[in-house]
């Protein structure tokens, strides 16, 4: 019987705050939502925000004045309301409004005259100019005349102005960096660092114990970005370097990999020495990395997996390749859509209404995924399930940008697989978490896809959701911004709306789609799995089936037994209490991250090797090398 990949653990962080205890979904949800809910949440991205802090038993202010929660709260929602969610762009990344850049010019003599300069003599290039004539300055310095009777080909320091002004940013005031000793870490590994600790502390287990059940070769983290670290500390810095009249530091080319997301994990937080990846499939990259995890888990390959991506890709060279592909919505399609002399930045995102281009984001998330038997076994807490990830390409295409047709296929698959565990009458209790990235083209191209699946498999009118209009389009990251908006759904009941539209264009299909421009509540147990779908550059087409946790832990009472069910019952109101105090601590700023620099390196020595055996000083259980011919009936 294969292994079930529960999810027992997930955290991280986007433009609505931090994933772990659906912190994020609940500041989506905040107007339908308790206010000892909402209050808890805004408290949350306070501390985020370096808006309060906790010190000697209370909360205080940046003034250092203790203050009564609650009502500063109230004087202050608005403050966080809008330093969070899709926003205008800060200033805290790179000011919009003041872009460098170099202006090409060629200086050319004046009628009959030469074209004369003075330059410090270490300032002249390394290659001269044969028609260059050089003259030492006699003034003592090491300044020389440069004369030449030819044109001069120059660069003149220019700015200019950011035409895209709306981003998915995380909370104003969060910097992750300032947790540990980053050491110059580019962006998305500071969120990597950050996000994977909030994973593994959400779990309630210590990632040790873990480790000491399992065999250090039966876990795994698969995790990367789809666009690589390209801020000024990874691969953007050094291949910039040259042109600015930089030096290329030691650390900007390893740790603009595409795969330091999953390294970082490997080397600072979890020490694994076990099976590591780094798959990459544009805005899909997330359920790559998680049709990896499931697979192994499902095989008996691993038993407990760490999934992530982590997407840092608002810088100034980023936003304009996306622009100019037409891709991103700009301020001045913002103002026409709307008839208004200033851009709507907060509704910038409008998936299935009128639109005019996505919004980039930026985000970070990770997942723990242990098989059926490891969460019984810890008592751990039961989030939902991976019933599993399809993955298509489009086939020939055109334009490698445009959509194609894989995404039926991996829909399809994902609903007929949701159906063969659940039944066809608990697949009517599905919801689908759309691409929806708000521009013409998708909204066109999903919403028949989706469509055609409702009418294909008889999902009446099967609720849409679109969580990018508030966080935005974070590439990479963009499926895990589904899922972790999803599972807030079997906590609190409700399925985000669209609150950026009011309209659903006249292009789009969804005569069997209920399109949600609101909230819609379904309870807790209302629904029985969700799909999360994602369509990325170049035909990299996913779909994953998510079951319920409460569908996931009847199964598991259903495989393993009333009587071992019921002991893992009492183990796990251990574990949720450890994980609730850990949400504790992070309400108050202190659970840092986890971050292990240098610290218990393995050498040659710490390996004990034998012909049946791999033993490792510090692991407490071997690595097996007693492996079965999996081609037996070959051989």
């Amino acid at each position: 019987m294969a292994s079930l990949p529960v999810i027992v653990g997930f955290g991280g962080i986007n433009a609505a705050g931090r994933s772990s205890f659906n912190q994020s979904y609940r500041r989506m949800l905040a107007d339908v939502l308790s206010t000892s809910v909402v209050d808890e949440t805004y408290t949350d991205l306070a501390v985020l925000m370096n808006l309060l802090r906790y010190d000697s038993g209370v909360y205080k202010d940046n003034n250092g004045q203790p203050v009564e929660v609650n009502k500063w709260l109230s004087e202050h929602r608005s403050l966080i309301d809008h330093n969070t969610l899709v926003r205008k762009l800060e200033n805290n990344l790179f000011n919009p409004n003041v872009i460098a850049r170099n202006t090409v010019a060629k200086l050319m003599p004046d009628s009959g005259s030469d074209i004369c300069f003075v330059t410090r003599a270490r300032h002249l290039p390394n290659k001269v100019p044969s028609d260059w004539l050089i003259e030492q300055l006699n003034d003592g310095s090491d300044r020389v005349r440069v004369t030449t009777k030819e044109h001069l080909d120059v660069l003149f320091p220019d700015n200019t102005q950011s035409l895209v002004n709306s981003a998915g940013q995380l909370p104003s005031g969060f910097r992750p960096g300032k947790l540990y000793p980053s050491r110059n870490h580019p962006r998305g590994l500071e969120m990597s660092v950050y996000a994977a600790s909030d994973a593994i502390r959400s779990m309630g287990i210590e990632w040790q114990q873990v480790l000491s059940f399992v065999a250090p070769d039966q876990v795994g983290i698969y995790a990367s970005s789809a666009m690589s670290q390209l801020d000024g500390n990874g691969l953007g810095g050094m291949l910039q370097a040259g042109l600015l009249g930089k030096r290329v530091t030691s650390k900007q080319c390893p740790l603009g990999f595409a795969e330091m997301p999953a390294d970082f994990v490997n080397a600072y937080v979890t020490g694994s020495i076990g099976g590591t990846g780094a798959n990459i499939g544009a805005c899909a990259t997330f359920l790559y990395n998680l049709s990896q995890a499931v697979d192994d888990i499902r095989s008996g390959r691993k038993r407990a997996v760490i999934v992530g991506t982590s997407e840092a890709p608002i810088t100034p060279e980023v936003i304009e390749g996306y622009r100019t592909m037409g891709a991103l919505a700009q301020d001045s399609e913002l103002m026409a859509m709307d008839n208004s002399a200033t851009p709507d930045y907060r509704r910038a995102c409008r998936p299935f209404s009128t639109n005019c281009g996505f919004t980039l984001a930026e985000a970070a998330h990770y997942i723990v995924l242990f098989d059926d038997s490891l969460a019984m076994e810890f008592g751990a807490q039961v989030f939902g399930a991976v019933a599993d990830v399809f993955v298509n390409a489009d086939g020939y295409k055109k334009s490698i940008s445009g959509p194609g047709i894989g995404n039926y296929i991996t829909m399809a698959k994902a609903l007929a697989a949701t159906r063969s565990i659940i039944g066809e009458e608990a697949l009517a209790r599905t919801f689908v978490q759309a691409h929806g990235t708000s521009t013409p083209q998708n909204r066109v191209t999903e919403s028949r896809i989706l469509n055609e699946m409702s009418k294909t498999f008889a999902l009446g009118k099967w609720p849409v959701a679109a969580v990018k209009s508030y966080v935005g389009h974070s590439i990479g990251s963009a499926a895990a911004d589904q899922l972790i908006a999803s599972l807030g759904v079997w906590q609190y009941g409700y399925i985000p709306g669209i609150k950026t539209i009011d309209h659903l264009a006249e292009d789009i299909e969804s005569s069997h789609l209920d399109v949600l421009m609101g909230h819609k509540e379904v309870g807790i147990e209302g629904m029985d799995a969700a799909i999360v779908n994602s369509k990325g550059f170049g035909g990299n087409n996913a779909s994953c089936a998510v079951l319920a946790p409460h569908r996931t832990r009847a199964m598991l009472k259903k495989k393993h037994g009333a009587h071992r069910f019921a002991a893992y019952l009492e183990k796990n109101q251990k574990v949720s209490e450890n994980a609730s105090l850990y949400n504790q601590l992070a309400l108050r700023g202190q659970a840092l991250p986890i971050y292990h620099f240098g610290q218990d390196v393995k050498q040659d020595n710490d390996v004990l090797l034998s012909n049946h055996e791999i033993r490792i000083n510090g692991y407490k259980n071997p690595i097996d090398l007693d492996l079965q011919n999996p081609y037996l009936d070959m051989c």
